[in-house]
């Protein structure tokens, strides 16, 4: 009788199931693993069996090793059954932890090939695994990834809800995450309630829901989630009140037309007594109103007795910005040494645009003018041209054009930007409007008290806001005050409380990418696993 050769080395896996590897030899650039089975149990009824109905070998591909393919020669042998009651009658010993049934490959290629879909997905990991050593395609990578099994379920204490674009204009989803971990828990196919309900329903210890102005979410709240108390994020309040701003400015457009030119505020004779002469060559641009502001900041901060260590972490910046503005005595230092003038395409044309303007007294046009350049060689754009004429030539009466009719979007970012971020002549400006329209100006109060509750989180205030949003009768913001009355109790958390949609939006972010990645291809089901496992 022939004895098995002596086992060259001997596994365990989790199963309790040996497999001895009877041989390891080199086969040309290949290395050829032999390897056999030791007994196993019926898997229907679980009785070990004597009786051999025979053997077969089977090679399921497994990683590379030292650079070299590997192959796996695996004996198994098939059993006969003997219970007489067992519905099988004969069974293959089995390894769970190296094959599974119908597999070509081992699970540790398998899972291999898992997460080198999951981080790159198809194309990137096929190129990817050709270098590991691992003979695959695009397609295998990505069922590879729709196999894996959903992470396990949790019972989230508060989540956050958003929309995500499957196709934009066309097909959203909905995100779900952990409000607390940042962890995404389900992608749903639509975003509408009664896509969301059913899931809220399964998860009956939600107690926050953080969510957007969406009113399909907030049914799906108040019909599967009662008790749970609803935020509205403060974000989306705020781009709801940007919205609604300009809904209103567009509706006083006659406002914007034929203002008179902006004066600046003359400044108070104790402040210009004994301030020093202005150099002729005073800087400006953005850069210097910039360096203007932020040397005013960190000398504020300076007088109140911060260090420059704490003001580098109030204003985020870094301690050597902060070290060079409180070292210069003077804004204009900061802007020293700079460039003022950058060369232009208009350059070389200047000369020529002079003549004929002076010529007619400032009567032809600017379209003729940028005609006329473009005939003899200049490239720019007609609005180069539109802004170096309104700048540097004067008009036909002696004085400087006025400035050109605010658009509409302008406006709307002097009414709802920090003021701190507004320059100096945006200031002007924004008093000339508000100046010529009583409506608007009542509009960026409206605006400033809001953006007060939003920031103090003084959600007590907002039942009066709504009164007098109401009351001013304004199209657009008054219309915003009605949604916030009909969402109250959401709004409200939303100013008052901690929770918001931030996390949210960075799984949308996330979403965004892994799709570019996918260039936009992937079935909803592809998605849902890498978004749930990478």
């Amino acid at each position: 009788m022939n004895e098995d050769p002596p086992p060259v080395q001997e596994l365990l896996f989790p199963s309790n199931t040996k497999v001895v590897i009877t041989s390891a030899e080199m086969d040309g650039e290949a290395i050829r693993i032999e390897a056999r089975c030791t007994a196993s149990g019926c898997p229907a009824c679980g009785d070990w069996s004597a009786q051999i109905h025979g053997s077969y070998l089977r090679f399921p591909a497994d990683l590379a090793c030292a650079g070299r393919p590997c192959v796996l020669a695996l004996r198994v042998r098939r059993f006969i059954c003997t219970t007489p009651e067992c519905p099988r009658r004969t069974f293959v010993e089995r390894v769970p932890g190296l094959t599974r049934r119908h597999g070509r490959t081992t699970e540790r290629l398998r899972s291999t090939m898992s997460k080198v879909g999951l981080a790159l997905a198809g194309r990137a990991g096929a190129r990817l695994a050709a270098h590991l050593g691992i003979v695959t395609s695009r397609n295998t990578l990505l069922r590879r990834v729709i196999d894996l099994p959903d992470p396990p379920a949790t019972e989230p204490r508060a989540v956050g809800v958003d929309d995500f674009a499957l196709r934009r204009g066309h097909v959203y989803g909905t995100v779900v995450i952990d409000a607390e971990t940042h962890r995404v828990l389900d992608l749903l196919p639509e975003r509408d309630a009664a896509a969301l309900a059913p899931w809220l329903s399964r998860h009956p210890g939600i107690e926050v829901i953080c969510r957007d102005r969406s009113g399909a979410y907030a049914d799906a709240a108040h019909a599967a989630a009662p008790e749970a108390l609803q935020v509205a994020d403060r974000f989306h309040l705020w781009q709801n009140l940007a919205n609604a701003v300009e809904k209103t400015v567009a509706a006083h457009r006659p406002c914007l037309r034929d203002l008179p030119a902006p004066v600046p505020e003359p400044e108070p004779e104790w402040e210009t007594m004994d301030a020093p002469a202005a150099e002729d060559d005073e800087p400006s641009g953005k850069f210097a109103e910039r360096a203007r502001v932020h040397h005013a900041f960190v000398h504020d901060l300076l007088a109140q007795g911060l260090g420059l260590r704490e003001i580098a972490r109030h204003l985020s910046w870094g301690r050597h910005t902060v070290q060079r503005y409180a070292r210069a005595a003077r804004w204009q230092d900061m802007v020293k040494g700079r460039k003022r003038h950058l060369p232009s395409k208009l350059d070389p044309f200047k000369p020529y645009l002079t003549q004929p303007w002076a010529e007619t007294e400032g009567k032809v046009t600017i379209l003729d003018l940028h005609r006329e350049i473009t005939a003899r060689g200049f490239r720019g754009h007609y609005s180069t041209v539109q802004l170096w004429v309104r700048k540097a030539l004067p008009a036909s009466n002696g004085t400087p054009p006025a400035p050109a009719t605010p658009s509409i979007r302008q406006v709307t970012g002097w009414l709802t930007r920090h003021p701190a971020t507004l320059t100096e002549e945006e200031k002007i400006r924004r008093k000339t409007v508000l100046d010529q329209c009583p409506e608007l100006e009542t509009t960026a109060q409206l605006v400033g008290s809001f953006a007060e509750m939003l920031t103090t989180f003084d959600g007590g205030r907002l039942t009066d806001w709504i009164t007098d949003a109401m009351t001013a009768g304004l199209p657009g913001v008054s219309t915003f005050a009605v949604g916030l009355e009909a969402d109250f109790d959401a709004v409200t958390a939303g100013l008052t409380t901690d929770w918001n949609s931030g996390p949210v939006e960075g799984a949308v972010n996330r979403i965004k990418i892994l799709k570019r990645q996918m260039f936009g291809r992937a079935s909803f089901l592809l998605l849902r696993k890498r978004v749930l496992l990478a």
